[in-house]
Formats: C-alpha cells, sequence, structure tokens
C-alpha cells in the first residue's frame, strides 16, 4: 500500500496542485498532521484545512493560491505553500520577491487572528509560513530547511517566535539521498518524497521512505490516485503549457531589451537599453494577458507592473 509503482508516470507531489490535493484532502489528514509536526518540532494531535476548496482548473487558477492553510489542535496556525516555478525577480534580486510574500502572508494570517480578552497581544497563537522550494533561495546556507524568527540584529536575543518563516529548499536534498531510510528525520522523509516522487530512477528510494511511516503510505496512495486521474492529468498539462508560455513571453521581452540596449553603442547606454527594452516588452506581454480572463493581481505578479498601470493600460486599449 503506497508504493509508487515503476512503470507508471507519477505526477509531481512538488506541483502546488498536486500538493494540495494530497494535503488538503479529508484522507490527507493524517499526513497533513504528520508534515506539521516534522516541520513545527512537535507533536500535533488534530488539524483542520481552512481553505481545502481547490479552484478551479482552468489556465487562470493561479490566480487563487495554492496553499494549506491550517489550524492545529492548540491554536497554531500553519500554512503550507510548495513554490514549485520560480517567482519572478529584479536581476540579482537574491529572491526578495518571494522573501517578501512569504513575509506578508505571515503577517497578514498572524493578525488575522482575534486577540483573547481584553486585547492580550501575548495570547495570539504562533503562526507559521512554510514554503517549500522547487529551486534555491539560500545559496549561503548548506542546511535544506531553514527558519526565521524576530531576533536582535547584533545579539541574537530572541523578541519573539510568535511568528516564524520556514524555507525548505528541495534543492538541496543530494546529501540525504545518501543516507540510509532509517537515519532520516521525519522532515527529510517529506523533503525527498516531495522532490523525488515523480522521478523513476529515484522510485525504489522513494518507496523505501513511503514504507517507513504510516502518513507516507497514506501520501503515496493519494498521490498514485491523482496520478491516474486523466482529469487531473489533463489539468496538470494545461497549467504547465501556461506557464512556459508565460515565460515564454517573458524571456521574449527581455531579449527585445538586450537588443535595444546593444544599440545604444556604450555600456551606460545599453544598461539603459536593457531596462527600456524590458520595460517595453513587460508592457507588451501584460496588453496581452488582458486579453485573457486573467486577474489584474496575477498580471501585477507576472509582470511586476502596478495594479494602476495595467488599469490604465487597460484602459489605454
Amino acid at each position: 500500500m503506497g508504493l509508487l509503482p515503476i512503470d507508471i508516470d507519477i505526477l509531481p507531489p512538488s506541483d502546488d496542485r498536486i500538493f494540495k490535493l494530497i494535503l488538503a484532502s479529508p484522507e490527507g489528514k493524517p499526513a497533513l498532521i504528520d508534515l506539521i509536526s516534522s516541520l513545527i518540532s512537535r507533536r500535533v494531535v488534530d488539524a483542520a484545512v481552512r481553505n481545502s476548496e481547490l479552484p478551479p482548473g482552468d489556465t487562470g487558477e493561479k490566480a487563487e493560491r495554492l496553499d494549506v492553510n491550517c489550524l492545529t489542535d492548540d491554536g497554531t496556525q500553519v500554512d503550507l505553500e510548495m513554490q514549485a516555478s520560480r517567482i519572478q525577480e529584479d536581476s540579482g534580486g537574491d529572491h526578495k520577491n518571494l522573501k517578501g510574500k512569504g513575509i506578508y502572508y505571515l503577517c497578514d494570517l498572524h493578525s488575522s487572528q482575534p486577540s483573547k480578552g481584553l486585547r492580550r497581544y501575548d495570547r495570539l497563537a504562533q503562526t507559521y509560513q512554510v514554503t517549500f522550494c522547487s529551486y534555491t533561495v539560500f545559496p549561503g546556507l548548506p542546511d535544506y530547511a531553514n527558519s526565521f524568527s524576530m531576533r536582535h540584529d547584533t545579539t541574537g536575543e530572541l523578541l519573539s517566535d510568535a511568528i516564524r518563516v520556514i524555507y525548505v529548499e528541495l534543492s538541496k536534498l543530494g546529501g540525504i539521498l545518501e543516507k540510509p531510510v532509517g537515519e532520516m528525520s521525519d522532515l527529510e522523509k517529506w523533503a525527498v518524497f516531495f522532490r523525488y516522487a515523480s522521478i523513476p530512477a529515484q522510485r525504489e528510494m522513494v518507496n523505501k521512505v513511503i514504507q517507513s511511516k504510516e502518513a507516507l503510505k497514506m501520501a503515496g496512495n493519494l498521490l498514485m490516485s491523482v496520478s491516474k486521474d486523466e482529469e487531473e492529468r489533463a489539468k496538470f498539462r494545461s497549467r504547465r503549457m501556461y506557464e512556459s508560455d508565460l515565460e515564454s513571453n517573458l524571456a521574449t521581452a527581455e531579449d527585445r531589451g538586450r537588443q535595444i540596449g546593444r544599440q545604444e553603442g556604450i555600456q551606460k547606454g545599453l544598461k539603459r537599453g536593457i531596462k527600456k527594452g524590458r520595460q517595453e516588452g513587460v508592457f507588451e506581454v501584460a496588453g496581452n494577458l488582458l486579453k485573457t480572463s486573467l486577474p489584474l493581481d496575477e498580471i501585477a505578479k507576472v509582470t511586476g507592473l502596478t495594479i494602476e498601470e495595467i488599469d490604465k493600460l487597460r484602459h489605454k486599449g
């Protein structure tokens, strides 16, 4: 039970929709509880998913967040998100857009809870924002899982652990694969499952990981069920094509910017030209996206433009 056959094409649980289908389903509750326990390093008895309804399976579904927002038995809030594809960033931006997104979601979730009694802020429940990333966010940190809280800049003294951001980088698991399964931590097992379940060459290792825990057996069963669902497979292919088209459009805009920059003839002019060409290309991409049903806030995420800029562009058209 739960084992993944070698001869079956398995959908990747590192895809945000597949991730949510597994963890937000009623059948996946024991798996969700086990995963949360491994992340916050304490035993969770129960967890309720507060946004279990999935968006429709069309190409615009990323307009809604495919996170898994949970409330545990002791009131702790945990938001789990799978970042399957790279979020758009400025060149050399040190993943500031991704990090800012996590902080925004964390603060929004933490401040949404009602304070108990007469504004007793010290009694607010802990809130965790957990992002699983398919790519490396912190190249200078050797660990694949990194947790951040509020500490003094110099002494490191803890101000508060009421809010915490955790990043699990699935791109850093090479060393973990060399471990015997019996020596892996629970979180390492989950990370291996998310990263390698869809890769046939690693299927034997993944199956050993699955066999080691009942919660992972359940996750494996759910992944098999989703992978055999032709409708879900069609949605997965459609979303991949949609994302590829967006990436292609943005890459084309960047190429056009570089061409304009080269025409300036000098380095200073090159930099100005790349910026100008990129802006023109991004506005062109935004104009094309406005012809679809994609919401303005999603166009803003893809292009980096503000809602106001996109709205002006829409009225110009």
